[in-house]
């Protein structure tokens, strides 16, 4: 035993000297020595790190999604109700796609030899769901919608297609079918909750692009009616399927930050597009537009093809910043803080750039307080410049960037991580996190609002080192909910949320005054 002890001893000993020989032989080549001793110090910080700090901040999270139980035997009925650029690309992530859309990015792949969209698409679960019914009162729109319906084999223009779907006029008609089980809705702002409450009505399960609501009284009647009528509610926040945001979650809950105090959510775009100056399609006029089902709840007001294609840009059938863009940034902080309705909120911006006769601010400020948390979450957007500003979650221990990717990093006045970085285990200027789920691939990602998303974690995630449309994985959450008759990860609870914070802040700017919430009463004061 002793001898064993001795021959142990003996063995750390001589390594030691080796190290030690081998960095005087080191000193003794200047150049050279002194580009290995880096290498060599560098290579000893890392081993350090990973020995010091890995478990500590090891994130092994299960995804909630991936634990239900679901048959995929019976078949779902779809119907869809707006099938403008995000109507089609929810039927995308339902597996319906135009043949011409695949033969251009057929044409991309050959020339680039790295535009994986179609292979990606083809990759797709096969969500087991038909569309019999399209419902859009642009007939051009109508006509693209009911052409991805009726591709039911994701071919080229040169395959077989499915017969087309029903193509409906009005949505109530659709809603009153038969043959239609579920219906998505992607329709301007200012229909999303009377069409919601009108479908629950007829029975109907609901996915419903956000915000999810245009008017707080709205709000209320659309947690009754999907209450009343048990249909299963899906809020289009597609972030709730990003990897980073699960682990994100996870390391709030194991309390890596520390006391999280302030949190930074931001919107910066700077591109006609991304400010909603949306291009008008030149086959648009009054003939094939039915203007007075457009206006529908809204103002009325004379025919006008830059409101109907640039609707967002109007109080007068949009949310604005605050329910467009904002609510996309509150439900990733919700979906990891579990935030909820905030106690106030106050907001400043206004219109400072797009000079183009619209109402709702291309530059808005908000902050919303959470006394009972002792945070503030604060909200800046400029739809006039480009400079990435990100999310931040800011604790006392440490703060945590979050996107597509997610880095965490120790705070230099860190009390739980002071001893390391004193002892020089933890460089606060290195993150002790880092989880990148995949290579970028900006061969699919062509335009600012694209890249602007992508990095947000809203185009695409990773499972099992593959990209995948989060979309996709939403509407699939949303119909695993509905055959396994439970709630999926955005329901009309966490929507009541969302959609009453969002309302908070609109009101603060539009009002110029500090708005509360009152949680006993379950109200806007």
């Amino acid at each position: 035993m002793g001898e064993s002890n001795s021959t142990e001893n003996k063995s750390k000993d001589q390594n030691k000297i080796g190290r030690r020989e081998i960095l005087k032989g080191l000193a003794t080549v200047p150049l050279i020595g002194a580009f290995l001793y880096a290498w060599y110090r560098k290579r000893k910080y890392d081993n350090l790190i990973k020995s010091a700090i890995q478990e500590e901040v090891k994130l092994n999270y299960e995804n909630p999604v991936l634990n239900r139980k679901v048959s995929n035997e019976k078949q779902i009925r779809l119907g869809i109700i707006g099938t403008g650029s995000r109507g089609r690309a929810l039927l995308k992530a339902a597996g319906f796609l135009s043949p011409e859309i695949i033969d251009d990015w057929i044409e991309s792949s050959k020339e680039s030899g790295s535009d994986k969209r179609y292979a990606e698409f083809l990759e797709q679960d096969d969500l087991n769901v038909v569309v019999n019914g399209v419902c859009d009162i642009f007939d051009v729109n109508a006509e693209r919608g009911l052409n991805a319906c009726a591709n039911i084999f994701r071919k080229d223009s040169e395959g077989d297609m499915g017969t087309k779907p029903k193509r409906y006029k009005n949505y109530k008609e659709l809603i009153a079918a038969d043959d239609i089980d579920a219906v998505i809705i992607a329709t301007p702002d200012h229909w999303h909750g009377t069409i919601t409450i009108d479908a629950a009505r007829a029975g109907k399960h609901v996915y419903c692009e956000k915000p999810m609501t245009w008017t707080v009284e709205e709000t209320y009647e659309v947690v009754k009616a999907v209450k009343d009528n048990d249909i299963v509610f899906q809020l289009g926040h597609q972030n709730r399927q990003t990897e980073s945001y699960f682990k994100a979650k996870q390391a709030f809950e194991k309390n890596i930050l520390g006391k999280v105090n302030l949190i930074e959510v931001t919107t910066n775009r700077n591109d006609p597009n991304g400010a909603w100056v949306y291009p008008i399609d030149e086959e648009a006029g009054r003939h094939n537009i039915d203007w007075d089902q457009f206006i529908g709840p809204a103002p009325h007001h004379q025919f006008s093809l830059e409101r109907f294609f640039r609707w967002r840009c109007w109080w007068d059938y949009s949310t604005g910043l605050s329910g467009d863009l904002f609510t996309h940034e509150y439900d990733a902080m919700n979906q990891i803080l579990s935030l909820g309705i905030p106690h106030s909120a106050v907001a400043s911006g206004g219109i400072y750039y797009y000079k183009d006769g619209r109402t709702v601010p291309d530059v808005l400020q908000m902050v919303f307080e959470y006394p009972k948390k002792d945070l503030s979450l604060m909200y800046s957007a400029s739809l006039a410049s480009n400079k990435r500003r990100g999310r931040l979650i800011m604790g006392h221990d440490a703060y945590m960037e979050v996107g597509a990717n997610l880095r965490i990093f120790a705070d230099s006045g860190s009390t739980k991580y002071r001893d390391k970085i004193e002892d020089g285990i933890i460089d606060p200027s290195l993150p002790i996190y880092t989880y990148t789920p995949g290579l970028k691939q900006v061969d699919a990602i062509t335009s600012p609002t694209e890249q602007y998303f992508a990095g947000r974690g809203l185009l695409y995630t990773y499972r099992g080192g593959k990209r995948i449309d989060t979309s996709h994985l939403h509407i699939k959450d949303w119909l695993d909910a509905i055959r396994s008759d439970s709630q999926p990860s955005c329901n009309v609870d966490l929507g009541f949320e969302e959609a009453m914070t969002a309302h908070m802040g609109t009101i603060a700017y539009r009002e110029k005054r500090k708005v509360f919430w009152d949680e006993e009463n379950q109200k806007i004061v």
